[in-house]
């Protein structure tokens, strides 16, 4: 299907540009200041680079600044050819959706096998669409727990309407994530297995423990929960934001997309430089280009986040680690994983950058009854990457047929909140 324009992205394109220019002209200077020997290094390094600005100082002046050009001319022109072959691809995802078996405001349920099976309750994050997790017809995990006969129901958030932008996580919690989760029982006709991702992750424990009468089993993949564990001057600068980014926004009711994708850019600046550079290398027309192309898409079709949520996961997630100190609450009851009845299944991708490690495997600690799993893979290849099958995939489903199993629904116990 051709693309009927070029595309506006990776977003927010100058800051990418201006990244890229930066280590471009950032060569420049330093190569300046290695050659007079007034570059800082650090000590631990300062052995090692010694040897290197002797040979630097070795080559004509001359002769090296041509040389470090020409290579900052191949490097730009394999950048901004990657670039172009991004914005001028003409694939674009086939727009074909299940059917929605409840819809509430802007939150929707999708099910992925309306036939039946073990049912699972799909959780993705609120920041980044759904469809993450059915990106292609090859690589879609809803789409591998449907043809092993689990029935999945996804929750897709979708953006914030006039209703949402004033939503704090209680309202999405204990209002829209309850009343998706009892519609979902209610069509499969029996408990849940509950699959959460990333931010998603953080709501599905939440339901686990106020709502076990629905929870059969609980799945987490790269669930943050101590911000602070790994990195956490990082986190503690993000909640340090959170005042000014919520008085610039008041006006709009929510955080835009742009914005968001600057505290993304933060984690990795150059990541845009390599990989439309990589683009650039690959065989045009082929698979590998395609699976990039739908990928970044994904990546840059994000939702604005309403005010009141960004607040809290910010400043109360990475600012003040609520979660990680037990002090998290929805509907003022804290959110404590060591409440949750329910079985669960942790999986900490090794090479997360996004989640570090150490901060998604404080959740296995602190729940009851959970098995953990350490995929090599990243945040986002542990679910669409080459390995994910045979490393995620594979496992999860095995997990939740075994504990998603039909099972009557209990009777509830109390009322929980909203």
């Amino acid at each position: 299907m051709a693309s009927a324009h070029v595309r506006t992205g990776p977003r927010p394109l100058p800051l990418h540009l201006m990244s890229a220019a930066s280590v471009w002209t950032g060569s420049r200077l330093a190569s300046t200041l290695s050659r007079n020997g007034s570059l800082g290094w650090n000590p631990a390094l300062a052995p090692l680079a010694a040897p290197l600005e002797a040979s630097l100082r070795s080559v004509p002046a001359e002769a090296f600044a041509a040389a470090l050009d020409r290579e900052i001319a191949a490097r730009a022109d394999a950048f901004l050819g990657g670039l172009e072959r991004y914005r001028r691809h003409p694939y674009a995802r086939d727009p074909a959706e299940p059917p929605a078996v409840w819809q509430r405001g802007s939150t929707r349920l999708l099910d992925y096998r309306p036939e039946g099976g073990a049912p699972v309750l799909v959780v993705p994050s609120l920041i980044n669409r759904a469809y993450i997790l059915d990106l292609m017809p090859d690589k879609s995990l809803l789409r591998h727990l449907a043809g092993a006969g689990l029935r999945p129901l996804l929750v897709d958030w979708r953006a914030p309407g006039v209703a949402e932008r004033g939503f704090d996580l209680t309202d999405y919690v204990a209002g829209r994530l309850e009343a998706a989760a009892e519609a979902a029982a209610g069509v499969a006709g029996g408990k849940l297995g509950v699959l959460g991702y990333c931010m998603g992750g953080l709501l599905a424990v939440a339901l686990a423990q106020r709502r076990p009468d629905l929870v059969s089993g609980l799945v987490l993949l790269a669930t943050p929960w101590d911000f602070h564990a790994e990195r956490a001057e990082h986190a503690r600068l993000l909640g340090q934001l959170t005042r000014p980014l919520i008085e610039s926004f008041a006006a709009l009711g929510e955080v835009p997309v742009d914005v968001l994708q600057m505290f993304f850019l933060a984690n990795d600046p150059l990541t845009a430089m390599r990989k439309f550079t990589r683009l650039h290398a690959l065989p045009a027309g082929g698979e590998a280009e395609r699976e990039f192309v739908a990928l970044e898409d994904w990546l840059n079709d994000g939702v604005p986040l309403a005010l009141p949520v960004a607040e809290q996961a910010l400043g109360s997630w990475y600012g003040e680690n609520l979660p990680g100190l037990g002090k998290w609450c929805i509907a003022d009851r804290p959110v404590l994983p060591e409440e949750v009845e329910a079985p669960s299944l942790v999986l900490v991708p090794r090479q997360d950058r996004i989640v570090p490690p150490l901060t998604a495997a404080a959740l296995a600690d602190h729940l009851i009854d959970a098995e953990r799993i350490s995929p090599p893979l990243g945040h986002i290849g542990m679910v669409v990457g080459r390995g994910a099958p045979a490393a995620v995939w594979a496992p999860v489903t095995a997990w939740l047929a075994a504990h998603a199993a039909s099972t009557p629904l209990s009777r509830r116990p109390r009322k929980t909140g909203l």
